[in-house]
């Protein structure tokens, strides 16, 4: 059998499993409704993540971009359009094709800023745009090298609504929600937070309260960049005096 021939017997099963279709839904309503909003700050011409400071590695990013005119305008137009697209169903092949590269964008500058905001949000959103794009496979597949337009309809049309629970299916959504939600987090020990004092407040009762004090003067004070800080924190000693002082 074929790649093809393969992905369609698939994308047939999915189709047609009635639990399946009830999460397409569920995703295109929760990902409209992550943009919404997001979108009409930017078109109404407010900073978006307005309690953010500008000193933050993300403020810095955001107050940039607000400062951008139109450009920030467009922004918040093709957000609350690819919104609106995934909310209408015979565009939702569009939406998500419009919706992608947004979000995608928007997860690498949160790992890249270690933003508190979106850290285990924005991947799941990639992640349900992608169960979308699966999902209108059917509508984009021969753009494929190794798919052929089909000379006849499509067989699988008229297939009844399976009822079938998909259990192994959404172990695998409550597994990627874990992982987004708590494994992929903690991979980061320091972050920036989004105030200094919940900065700080990471550091406490650690042998690295001097250092991490340092390192969030460094971002909420001086506005240094990130990786500048963590080189200066990676490089200061560790509260061996304060730790010996406490031993007596």
């Amino acid at each position: 059998m074929s790649i093809a021939s393969k992905l369609d017997q698939v994308h047939g099963q999915v189709k047609h499993n009635r639990w399946l279709r009830y999460f397409a839904v569920f995703n295109r309503v929760a990902l409209a409704a992550g943009f919404l909003p997001a979108g009409l700050v930017k078109i109404t011409g407010e900073r978006f993540a307005s309690g953010l400071a500008v000193n933050h590695p993300m403020g810095h990013y955001l107050e940039a971009l607000h400062h951008t005119g139109f450009y920030y305008t467009s922004i918040g137009v093709m957000q609350v359009l690819a919104a609106g697209l995934l909310l209408i169903p015979g565009t939702v092949t569009l939406g998500a094709f419009l919706y992608f590269p947004i979000i995608l964008n928007i997860c690498i500058l949160t790992y890249a800023t270690r933003f508190d905001g979106s850290l285990f949000t924005a991947p799941l959103m990639v992640l349900a745009n992608l169960y979308l794009l699966g999902w209108t496979y059917d509508q984009w597949k021969y753009i494929l090298p190794f798919n052929r337009r089909a000379l006849s309809n499509d067989s699988a049309g008229g297939q009844t609504l399976s009822n079938k629970f998909p259990i192994l299916f959404f172990t695998g959504v409550l597994c990627a929600i874990a992982i987004c939600v708590v494994g992929i987090p903690s991979l980061y020990h320091i972050k920036p937070r989004n105030t200094l004092a919940q900065c700080r407040k990471q550091f406490r009762g650690s042998n690295r309260t001097r250092a991490g004090y340092a390192f969030c003067d460094c971002i909420h004070v001086q506005g240094q960049p990130l990786d500048d800080c963590l080189k200066v924190y990676n490089q200061a000693p560790d509260d061996v005096a304060q730790s010996s002082a406490g031993m007596h």
